[in-house]
């Protein structure tokens, strides 16, 4: 006999030692979170983000000590009419008692009246490290909300990098705990209703908490060398439910589907270990291939994002292929307790014709030819809007205006226009130099008070302590990703430094701010995705010509998941780049993509469109090996796997649509993004391109390796075969 697969091998270990895998499971689990836990995770710093120019621009400033230390203010207004300047002027000198006396603060300096009479600010300096101040930003906090309780009738609010970056971390901790409050629930009806029993359904539920509680241990250690850009855990919660339900379900359905035929407890486990298994694994592996490709970026958001991403899909396939088969088999029979009424009678039934999934099948595999020509050119059209993508950084302007820390921000900016986010002009001047330098950089702040797009505010010159580096804010009083700020940024870069500073010989110039760190964000994206979507491809071919031993699978399985992605890109520009979806999503249109969403949905729309075609394709071989025609190998693979694709498809769906809710614009559009490729994907993927082209191609699906011949006309009549015939389910689909 064959040696059986490892999957195999596998599942019928832990199915017959039951106790021990799930002891080992839940020893690997605990373990992950108190050592992760007891490790941290390591932050990325303003050094890891740093991109083109203005990560140059922060370099110097870091190196020649011009990086200041971090600011905050105090806001005084009123809550309606005018702002009474007696009571403001008390409020303020309190506040500066009281911020004066905390060991954080370094210097508080003179109210600041506004323009316009409505405001009053007291800014404010911290000591220590500027990236840490949000660390230590509580108290600042404190002191400020303990005035404002004092005196009510005005608004007596906190505003500066620091605070902000708390009320920023704070909203994604309120949006995880939303997406874990509503995914849970969603996803165990799902599959109530896709297994008509409650423990069937909670099982999936449970192993894809266990992995994502396991992965985010395991990040912990794996952010030393790939520290978190503040969205991993995002990441892990939404990849791992995801492809955590999926993996247990697919498993589920096979085992449950031989026991219904007449398989033995662990004949049933051994099947579905030699077929789901089997494809989980590969999924498993396509999903993690195509993340693997944000390595190509060489890029802190992007490392970090690959690494909780692969982390989370290995766990969620481990557990499928190790605790699952124990708990199937410990469980028996009472996995279907407690029946859900109807749903059981609905979903027992193994032996109905799939009369409603034929139907849907009929056009693809009667007219293939008509039907692959009008899916492929409805898909080209969805994706024709990506060729217009713009790509813009999640700025200030784009954070919810229901978080209280923005509506300051916006108040602030109003009253105080120069509190924009400002450029930083940097000039390093070579030795002996200095003056010359200095007087070029004195000529390019000149024009700019004469240009109408910069504040006229007075700039203030930061020189380093051996005088060679020189560093200048100067305003745009518009928000970062409006024209006027890259208008003015461009300029900056392409005539008012190169024209001052770059005439002197040897001299560096570099911009950096808000509006230049998404710029320069944006352009490195553009430079990598090109590498990234060739590395993606070619491993995707490797690794599905191995696993199906045909180069035409691997062609045609590229090529549709690849049009497939673009759809779901042409779909995302379509909602997001404009403003008519507003209303129906609860957000407002930057007229841009966040920057890192199309790398990072590219590799996992990818791997996601992979894992269904590898289950659909499994299927389908699997009937071709048993002797049918082409056109009866693909309508017996997809009817077989039609119910649990598509449940698994609505898991999938529901749980990335969660995370079109949430209040963060990136989490939104990346919800949305995923939620639509998923339903390209079951839906038009599996049920028109694929089974249409399948057909057209025939046995040449397969080449070069060959699949028996038909041997007679093939039906879809289940068989209840009473022994475990290992030789049919030994070959590797």
């Amino acid at each position: 006999m064959a040696k059986q697969p490892a999957t195999v091998r596998v599942a019928r270990w832990s199915a017959t030692h039951p106790w021990r895998a799930i002891t080992m499971w839940i020893a690997f689990v605990a373990i992950c979170l108190v050592v992760g836990g007891a490790a941290g995770t390591e932050k990325t710093t303003k050094a890891d983000m740093r991109t083109g120019q203005s990560g140059r621009a922060d370099a110097i400033a870091k190196q020649y000590g011009l990086d200041g230390a971090a600011s905050e203010n105090v806001l005084i207004t009123a809550k309606s009419g005018a702002l009474d300047r007696t009571a403001a002027n008390k409020i303020a000198a309190e506040v500066t008692t009281k911020l004066k006396a905390l060991p954080e603060v370094a210097e508080v300096s003179e109210p600041i009246p506004a323009t316009n009479g409505k405001a009053l600010l007291v800014p404010l300096t911290m000591k220590g490290d500027a990236e840490k101040a949000k660390d230590h930003i509580d108290p600042l906090l404190k002191a400020t909300a303990s005035v404002q309780k004092e005196h009510p009738d005005l608004r007596v609010e906190e505003i500066g990098d620091a605070s902000l970056g708390k009320g920023i971390q704070d909203q994604i901790a309120e949006d995880l705990g939303k997406a874990e409050l509503f995914s849970l629930p969603i996803t165990l009806v799902i599959l109530m209703v896709a297994f008509g029993a409650m423990i069937a359904a909670a099982v999936p539920v449970l192993l894809a908490i266990s992995a994502v509680g396991a992965s985010i241990g395991l990040y912990g250690l794996a952010s030393t060398v790939f520290p978190d850009a503040g969205s991993v855990s995002s990441i892990i919660l939404m990849m791992g439910m995801a492809v955590g339900v999926d993996y247990s379900l697919f498993y589920v359905k096979r085992e449950r589907e031989e026991r219904a035929k007449g398989r033995g407890r662990i004949d049933a486990i051994e099947i579905a270990a030699a077929t789901s298994g089997h494809a989980v694994v590969v999924s498993a592996i396509a999903v993690i291939v195509s993340m693997a490709g944000m390595y190509i970026a060489d890029d802190a958001i992007f490392s970090s994002l690959a690494t909780g991403g692969i982390i989370v899909v290995a766990v969620a396939m481990v557990g499928s292929l190790t605790v699952l088969p124990a708990l199937l088999a410990k469980l028996g029979n009472k996995i279907d307790r407690p029946r859900v009424p109807i749903l059981w009678r609905l979903t027992a039934r193994a032996d109905r014709e799939p009369r409603v999934w034929k139907a849907m099948l009929r056009p693809a595999l009667n007219h293939p030819k008509t039907t692959l020509l009008v899916s492929v050119i409805a898909l080209g059209a969805l994706a024709l809007p990506t060729f217009d993508m713009k790509l813009q950084n999640t700025s200030d302007d784009d954070f919810p205006r229901s978080m209280a820390t923005m509506q300051t921000y916006d108040r602030m900016t109003e009253a105080y226009p120069s509190k924009h986010s400002p450029y930083n002009l940097i000039a390093l001047a070579p030795a002996g130099k200095e003056k010359e330098t200095r007087a070029a950089l004195d000529k390019a702040i000149a024009q700019t008070r004469t240009n109408p797009l910069f504040a006229k505010d007075p700039v203030e010159v930061l020189v380093s302590e051996d005088g060679r580096a020189f560093k200048a804010d100067v305003i745009v009083p518009h928000i970062s990703s409006s024209k006027e700020a890259k208008t003015a940024l461009k300029q900056l870069r392409s005539s008012v430094l190169p024209n001052t500073v770059g005439t002197v010989a040897g001299a560096e110039f570099a911009v950096s701010g808000e509006t230049a760190l998404n710029k320069d964000f944006a352009d490195h994206v553009q430079d990598k995705l090109p590498l990234v979507i060739g590395f993606v491809l070619l491993l995707t071919f490797v690794m599905m010509s191995v696993t199906f031993r045909s180069v035409v699978v691997a062609l045609t399985a590229i090529a549709i998941n690849l049009l497939s992605a673009l759809a779901s890109f042409g779909f995302l520009v379509v909602v997001f780049q404009h403003t008519w979806a507003e209303k129906y999503l609860d957000f407002h249109s930057s007229g841009a993509i966040i920057s890192w969403l199309p790398l990072f949905l590219f590799v996992v729309l990818f791997g996601l469109s992979m894992d269904y075609h590898v289950f659909v394709v499994s299927r389908i071989r699997e009937a071709a090996m048993q002797g049918m025609s082409t056109k009866a190998a693909v309508e017996r693979g997809i009817t077989s796997s039609a119910g649990v694709i598509t449940s698994a498809a609505i898991v999938m769906v529901s749980v990335f649509g969660v995370f079109g809710t949430l209040s963060m614009l990136d989490m939104k559009q990346m919800g949305v993004g995923l939620a639509a490729a998923v339903l390209i994907d079951a839906i038009v993927v599996r049920i028109v391109i694929l089974p249409s082209l399948m057909t057209i191609l025939g046995r040449a699906n397969w080449w070069p390796s060959r699949v028996p011949r038909v041997q007679a006309p093939q039906q879809y009549v289940p068989q209840r075969p009473s022994t475990y015939e290992p030789q049919v389910y030994q070959q590797r689909y």
